[in-house]
């Protein structure tokens, strides 16, 4: 019987890199590396060998690419829905093994095909396992993304999408490279080829032995063998979250963005940048450095937690720098054909390559904490099934993006005309899924307070809980507390705050927008004060994070202010809905006399926010959060007291 995974703290690992040193990830990386590998080395050589050195009449050389990457997509929308379910029901690595078994089989034949001196042999055969590698990518990929979040913590789990989405832009890059190398060699390069397939297959399989065990996390599923009603099924309930469901449709369009980019590479360098296929070569690996760099800088800019305010920074650099590749592409003169020395030599061609390389950077930037959130919010049952439906909406939006692609070629728009309108588009489509789904866009606030201004450091944020309904409970120095505390927790915080605040321009519509509850003195409006109890108890209901500031105010000289009793009223709340919740006390340090706390003025009124900078850039404020009491632990006097100490620590 097996068990499932338990990761140690992530503490005991310093970095994302130390992951490859530990049996829960190694071998599971090396075995999707040399998946992607082996897949990209298999079809761009069968590229090459039909456009350069076969003539094929029914398959020309100008549709050869085009056919072959639709054989490879077409498994994803009729096997992807099917494939969920059965990585949901299965123990992951049994899956695993069955792919890479699978993927043996299918190389093992390729081989027949490449090694035929029968042209009518080979290139049926070829085309047969191009759909049979897509089938097995369409297997392979929920199992991918479900075993990532039983194997790590949350606090790794952003470096560990990092790294498997690094580890693929480097398989897909020396697949193709090797495998253009292979195939030109005279007379014995498919041979090669062939050679290389199977021997890549054979060391996935070996290496997938050692991948621990996965508990299936729906054993008892009935399988659907229907793949429409399937995938109705899968996107109806990956629907039922919001912030996934929107998340998908985020993804989605990253690769929509990304497939309009390298789907033109070859015909960007030599009929824009005037370059042979070796400069099309160059364009891929600057891009796929980029995607590697960005995956990578995720875990460093997230301070190891899944940060999803990363996503509008990405969006933000795919759109500048999308746009500023049309203004350095447009303008280039005509030449001859030129090689990579002669390409590289010209100072304008270096503005492409490094807009095309910050491109990239910031789309891995985007998509790593998408794939983060999606794996940590989709419920574990059914986690597979809702990235199976993702890898669906993945290969109908790349669809529609070589569609409208070629809609605008045949329109006369140009290559650097396509990528500013993809730009522009990232640009008005990110906008909309920010404004559906606030919680990017107010994360990405936090990070840019708790990183451009201030220098913010947590301590103790492994007390914050990862799961489950929560109180936390700190003391109130400035208007931006709120902003910091989300900079400290990778799950959304709901806030009972001074209805007061709202009134406020800017910082009033930003907490309307990340819901914050308003709260009212019972003397004042005894009526919202009990709907404003009422909203929090079904925060905790519900399972979320409640966050208040029992002072009840600003602080007006620095130091705590006497904690009330609203505190006990919503573990009253709580206890009444049979709810035993925990108590996180937390205490800001070093806030006091920043821009946006209050200080003492020559009239004697305290006022915030009246002169910028006040102590200067990146000054340090610090969060350290206790560990949790328990409801039976708390009152005001005892919270007030832990906070009191917490700010000392």
């Amino acid at each position: 019987m097996s068990v499932e995974m338990s990761p140690p703290p992530a503490s005991a690992h310093p970095n994302q890199f130390a992951l490859l040193g530990q049996r829960r990830f190694a071998p599971f990386f090396w075995t999707q590396f040399a998946g992607a590998a082996n897949d990209n080395l298999f079809k761009f050589a069968f590229t090459v060998m039909v456009t350069y050195q076969l003539s094929v009449s029914w398959l020309p050389p100008s549709l050869a690419g085009l056919v072959i990457g639709a054989l490879f997509i077409l498994p994803f929308l009729l096997f992807s829905a099917t494939s969920g379910q059965l990585t949901d029901k299965f123990e992951k690595t049994r899956m695993i093994r069955f792919v890479k078994n699978l993927e043996v089989v299918i190389m093992l034949i390729a081989a027949v095909g490449f090694t035929s001196g029968n042209i009518n042999v080979q290139v049926p055969v070829l085309l047969g396992c191009t759909f049979l590698m897509g089938l097995h990518s369409t297997l392979f990929g929920p199992v991918k993304f479900a075993y990532l979040p039983q194997a790590l913590s949350e606090r790794e789990l952003t470096g560990g999408n990092g790294m498997v989405e690094m580890g693929t832009f480097v398989a897909i890059l020396l697949g193709n490279i090797v495998g253009g190398l292979m195939v030109a060699v005279p007379a014995v390069g498919p041979h090669y080829v062939a050679l290389a397939c199977v021997a890549l297959a054979l060391v996935g399989r070996a290496v997938a032995q050692f991948i621990p065990q996965a508990p299936a996390t729906d054993p008892d599923l009935q399988i659907n063998w229907n793949p429409v009603t399937e995938t109705w099924r899968n996107l109806k309930l990956a629907h039922g979250n919001i912030v996934v469901f929107r998340s998908m449709l985020g993804i989605s369009w990253m690769w929509f963005f990304g497939a309009v980019f390298l789907s033109q590479f070859p015909s960007f360098a030599k009929e824009v940048l005037h370059g042979d296929e070796h400069v099309a070569s160059l364009l891929l690996v600057v891009f796929s450095i980029g995607i590697a760099t960005g995956s990578l800088l995720c875990e460093v800019l997230s301070r190891r937690h899944v940060e999803i305010g990363l996503v509008p920074l990405g969006a933000i650099g795919m759109s500048v720098f999308a746009v500023d590749l049309y203004f350095a592409a447009r303008g280039l003169p005509p030449a001859d054909l030129m090689s990579v020395g002669v390409f590289m030599a010209q100072p304008a061609h270096w503005r492409v390559m490094i807009d095309l390389a910050l491109l990239s950077l910031f789309a891995g930037l985007y998509s790593v904490p998408m794939y983060a959130l999606i794996q940590l919010r989709s419920q574990p049952t059914h986690r597979a099934r809702i990235i199976a439906a993702n890898n669906i909406l993945n290969a109908l939006f790349m669809i529609v993006s070589a569609i409208l692609a070629g809609a605008l070629l045949k329109a006369e728009f140009s290559i650097p005309q396509i990528f500013l309108l993809v730009g522009l588009a990232n640009a008005v489509v990110a906008f909309y899924i920010f404004m559906l789904v606030p919680e990017y866009l107010l994360r990405f606030v936090a990070l840019m307070l708790s990183r451009c201004i201030y220098r913010f450091r947590v301590t103790g944020d492994e007390n914050i809980p990862a799961q489950g309904a929560a109180v936390l409970t700190c003391n109130h120095v400035s208007f931006i507390d709120p902003v910091l505390l989300m900079a400290a927790s990778s799950r959304p915080i709901y806030f009972l705050m001074d209805h007061r605040i709202f009134k406020m321009p800017v910082l009033g519509w930003l907490f309307r927008l990340a819901k914050a509850i308003p709260v009212a003195p019972r003397a004042e409006d005894p009526a919202a004060y009990e709907a404003a109890f009422e909203a929090a108890a079904q925060v905790l209901r519900d399972g979320d994070l409640l966050a208040i500031f029992p002072e009840g105010g600003i602080t007006q000289n620095g130091e705590v202010q006497t904690f009330k009793g609203g505190i006990m009223k919503i573990l009253d709340n709580a206890q009444r809905d049979g709810l035993q919740v925990p108590v996180i006390p937390m205490a800001l340090t070093n806030l006091w006399g920043s821009f946006f706390s209050r200080v003492e003025r020559v009239d004697g009124k305290n006022v915030a926010m009246v002169r910028p900078f006040r102590r200067g850039m990146f000054s340090r404020v610090g969060l350290n959060a206790g560990t949790a009491l328990s409801s039976a632990e708390v009152s005001p006097a005892v919270l007030q007291t832990r906070v009191e100490a917490l700010m000392k620590a």
